[in-house]
């Protein structure tokens, strides 16, 4: 393949990914997205595969089968609710690629046209291992507090700023060190270091920011794995790479401001950890005893909702778990052909993962036009019948306004309280992942209903269809 070839095949992929962005950023176009994603990728590959730089096709194809074989094997089996986990240990491959890459380029032979090239390739190779290096252990980290292996509690070292802020000057002195080198061997002493501490600074920052804050730090990771692939990119002297690092860094770099917005948090509130160390606003009443909770039946929910005249659906964590979201669907299309209103609203932050909620929606059918986001349901709340809280919990926690002493004090939550009845869907009364407790679920006009979110909404359906 000639040189041009591979240009415009380099640009044509950048611009799918450009369209790929831009699909996504819509429901109704994420599917158009998402295919040119893959078409994007697909010409990104074949370009790579079939230029002048790659020779050895017998290994490239063995360790494309092996990868593809791997990433089929994983999409048919993970379910929707290990998406988080399955995103945040992509994250780490994308690190660690960056690492591996880097090392394999500064051992590898190079013709320099002068000192200033050869200081500039130095310098791309330190930062794309740094950042490479942070990302992967930052990444397995999350990982692990989303499938559940490691405690979404915050660990928190003494000093701990100042002992990152101590690692990153100590890192610092080792890549002038490193460019100071005289040779490859000597060289690769203060890398291989640096990697260590950057290993060690990744899996700090992540084991000290709590699981409330889990979602913000997935797409923070995201950031980093762009910029880590931008690095890559400026190693290998390959635009294509440098652009879509770009793209996904600065793409995640966004939805981290997003998020840190909606829950009324600064990015560097969130870096420096704590949130979910402690809980929050107390169950019991002032007199420390504890405070009542109205239980309903499946039976008594299909009866509100036959009888309202408006409904809004604030889905949580807890429908991905149990899968309850066809059923949800179901209750939906029967709600809607007797005439009643029927929104979905969607926080954020809700579940582990940005969008996870509109994923699983999509999933089952539900129309993207009664899928609204908290801003723009939030004022409806007053006039509704019944709002139906499925899983959810810190995103409906009413202490985010009214409570100063709760850790999400000011994080804006969707205000199911105010609807005329409000119903909760629960396993139990546990708090949820941010471990603040919720008074949402004593207030008077609130009924709870236990059990396991998809059984409960079956029974509902039943219910309904019977009426």
């Amino acid at each position: 393949m000639t040189q041009g070839i591979l240009t415009v095949s380099y640009i044509a992929a950048a611009v799918l990914f450009i369209l790929s962005l831009g699909g996504l950023s819509n429901q109704e176009t994420a599917k158009r997205g998402n295919m040119y994603g893959v078409l994007g990728i697909t010409i990104a590959i074949l370009a790579t595969a079939f230029s002048d730089h790659v020779t050895n096709y017998p290994v490239l194809a063995g360790t494309m089968a092996i990868g593809a074989a791997i990433g089929a094997f994983l999409a048919a089996k993970v379910e929707m609710t290990e998406m988080p986990e399955l995103v945040a240990v992509l994250h780490s491959f994308v690190g660690l690629a960056a690492v591996l890459v880097g090392i394999a380029s500064y051992m590898g032979e190079h013709n320099f046209a002068s000192h200033a090239h050869k200081v500039i390739h130095e310098i791309e190779i330190f930062l794309g291992v740094f950042i490479g290096g942070l990302t992967f252990t930052g990444s397995v980290v999350a990982f692990g507090k989303l499938k559940g292996t490691i405690k979404s509690k915050p660990l928190m070292l003494p000093m701990r700023h100042m002992i990152n802020f101590g690692l990153i000057i100590i890192s610092v002195v080792l890549g002038k060190v490193f460019m100071e080198s005289g040779s490859m061997a000597m060289g690769l002493i203060p890398l291989i270091v640096m990697l260590l501490i950057s290993f060690f600074i990744g899996w700090h920052l992540v084991m000290a920011i709590g699981g409330a804050d889990m979602p913000v730090v997935v797409s923070m990771l995201n950031s980093y794995s762009g910029w880590a692939a931008a690095a890559t990119g400026f190693m290998l002297a390959n635009d294509l790479l440098i652009v879509t690092g770009a793209l996904v860094g600065s793409s995640g770099a966004i939805l981290s401001y997003i998020m840190c917005r909606a829950m009324n948090r600064s990015f560097i509130s969130v870096i420096l950890g704590g949130f979910g160390e402690t809980g929050g606003s107390s169950s019991s009443a002032a007199d420390g005893a504890p405070q009542e909770v109205i239980a309903t039946s499946h039976d008594e929910v299909a009866e509100m909702l036959n009888d309202a005249s408006e409904v809004i659906i604030v889905p949580g964590y807890g429908m991905a778990v149990a899968q309850a979201q066809h059923p949800v669907y179901e209750i939906t299309k029967i709600l809607r052909e007797r005439g009643i209103k029927v929104r979905f609203g969607i926080h954020p932050v809700a579940g582990r993962l940005p969008g996870h909620m509109n994923v699983l929606l999509a999933e089952a059918k539900v129309p993207y036009d009664i899928v609204l986001e908290m801003d723009e349901l939030n004022e409806d709340f007053p006039s509704t019948t019944v709002s139906l809280v499925i899983g959810a919990n810190d995103i409906v926690n009413p202490g985010a306004q009214d409570d100063t002493g709760s850790p999400i004090y000011g994080m804006p939550v969707l205000e199911v309280w105010k609807a005329r009845t409000c119903v909760v869907l629960k396993r139990s009364m546990a708090t949820g992942y941010s471990g603040v407790e919720n008074p949402l679920f004593h207030k008077e006009n609130t009924r709870m209903l236990f059990g396991d979110a998809k059984t409960s909404m079956d029974s509902v359906l039943t219910a309904l269809r019977s009426m």
